[in-house]
């Protein structure tokens, strides 16, 4: 981390992190990406000065997590500068940080409200803000920052137990899970012994997703989301001159950001929470707007401080009948991408490079063992197979939400032990209104709690900056107002 130490905690179990007084409560994050970092930093700004925070991150690095560690500069943020503060009631404080950068660490962008700034320049500012709040005298022992990988959790009388590896131990007061994303699930096939070869690359993230790739070599990218952008972004900085194939299920691809329309923003005075009448109106509102020389983007950012409260007033049918028939059209329309990218992937589509598809992989067959693989898919409409053949096949398609077959140890020890459970809609974790696990029969936890993408079944919405940093906020001021010096 910039300047800052990593406390380790070793040896054998330990009622508190050092430097904490007897009695002083204590309460631990597992993750330390963006969702878990925020948190502390609220954490930190709502406690009394005898609360103890600790921070537990498995990488490297703390506060970037993988959506902020890309070092490439072509990477941009898909929300723009002004609105991607840490903290709601200093909604500039990301962009004055941003104004005193140098031209050289702004990589030549305008430091504007506007303006979408590489990825990496935003986890140095999370990362800037915990160095911040280490540079204050009484924040020397109130943060912790342990590096290490959390294998158990149990709860003990009074307590909340973390087993670390190397034989460590951490006792806290309450725990928040704040494990971000995990990777793809791959699509099912008859026969997925190819997941096992060297060419299928599970995580679009890992460091040798396109690492030592013949430039000709034809790809295949699973999903047409916005990892994907990423994916193919970094392809063509690598001057990845091969075809590329992008497939998913309806073949929809994110739309762009605009300007503001010539007409203000529209102002509706109900929204209905059917989902059926919500798409109805969001369509006729969005034609009207068109028709007025404004933007559909506008109705759609009209509705986003209230989505998560329209998820929540939706019924359980409604909410899977979004799932399964409005969710990818949703996901392109409300998660755009920044004018320059989308510049480049539509002169990759014009060229030929870039290849959409829609349809369903149905097998893989491997000519050799080091390729190439031939990929046969039902296209979308159509009962026909139609195949590509690549060298590399790389999942993009999403992050997997459904936590009953996620591999992740601590996960499967939670589930395991009864103490968490899978939401219904396979999103996340199962939690309240106010982020406490509910375990195998629904009880509430009073020491164990959720921030950010694991919660999303519960808020739909949680996995933009502006959503994760009012949750942390308000999970903030009840976890503090749950601990007291004793």
């Amino acid at each position: 981390m910039d300047n800052a130490s990593v406390t380790e905690l070793s040896g054998p179990a330990t009622a508190l992190p050092p430097g904490g007084p007897p009695g002083a409560p204590t309460i631990a994050i597992v993750g330390a990406g963006f969702s878990g970092t925020l948190l502390a930093l609220h954490l930190l700004r709502r406690s009394p000065t005898q609360t103890r925070v600790v921070l537990i991150e498995r990488n490297a690095q703390f506060g970037r997590g993988p959506a902020y560690s890309s070092g490439n500069s072509s990477h941009l943020l898909n929300v723009p500068a002004g609105k991607m503060s840490g903290f709601q009631g200093d909604p500039h404080d990301f962009l004055h940080w941003l104004q005193g950068l140098s031209e050289s660490e702004l990589c030549g962008l305008a430091p504007a409200a506007s303006t979408f700034v590489p990825r990496h320049i935003y986890g140095r500012y999370i990362r800037h803000l915990i160095n911040q709040e280490l540079k204050v005298p009484e924040r020397g022992d109130q943060l912790k920052l342990v590096r290490g990988d959390v294998a158990d959790i149990e709860e003990v009388p009074g307590a909340v137990r973390l087993t670390l590896d190397r034989n460590r131990t951490i006792t806290a007061d309450r725990v928040v899970l704040a494990v971000g994303n995990f990777p793809p699930a791959p699509p099912p096939v008859a026969d997925p012994s190819f997941y096992d070869s060297p060419l299928y690359k599970p995580d679009p993230w890992a460091a040798d997703a396109l690492a030592e790739l013949d430039p000709d070599l034809p790809v295949l990218l699973i999903g047409t989301g916005l990892t994907t952008i990423d994916s193919v972004i970094s392809l063509l900085d690598q001057g990845h001159r091969g075809p590329i194939t992008a497939l998913s299920r309806r073949g929809l691809v994110p739309h762009r950001h605009v300007a503001p329309g010539l007409c203000p923003p529209p102002e509706s005075d109900r929204f209905p929470t059917r989902v059926n009448a919500l798409a109805r109106m969001l369509r006729r509102s969005s034609a009207r707007q068109v028709e007025a020389g404004g933007t559909w983007q506008s109705v759609i950012d009209e509705i986003r401080p209230i989505t998560t409260e329209l998820w929540q007033s939706m019924c359980a049918a409604d909410r899977q009948r979004f799932l399964r028939h409005l969710r990818p059209w949703w996901d392109t329309h409300r998660h755009r991408v920044s004018g320059p990218v989308a510049d480049r992937v539509e002169a990759a589509r014009a060229s030929g490079q870039l290849r959409i598809r829609a349809g369903r992989i149905t097998g893989y067959r491997l000519e050799r063992p080091d390729g190439p693989v031939e990929v046969t898919f039902r296209p979308r409409f159509q009962q026909t197979q139609d195949s590509v053949t690549v060298g590399r096949v790389v999942n993009c398609a999403g992050p997997d939400a459904d936590y009953s077959r996620i591999r992740d140890p601590l996960v499967r020890t939670l589930l395991g032990k009864g103490l968490v459970r899978p939401d219904r809609l396979c999103l996340g974790l199962d939690v309240t209104g106010n982020c406490a696990l509910l375990d195998k029969d629904g009880a509430i936890s009073r020491r164990m709690f959720a921030v950010g993408p694991v919660t999303k079944g519960a808020f739909w919405e949680m996995t933009a900056v502006p959503d994760i940093r009012h949750q942390a906020e308000t999970l903030a001021g009840q976890l503090s107002a749950m601990v007291r010096p004793r």
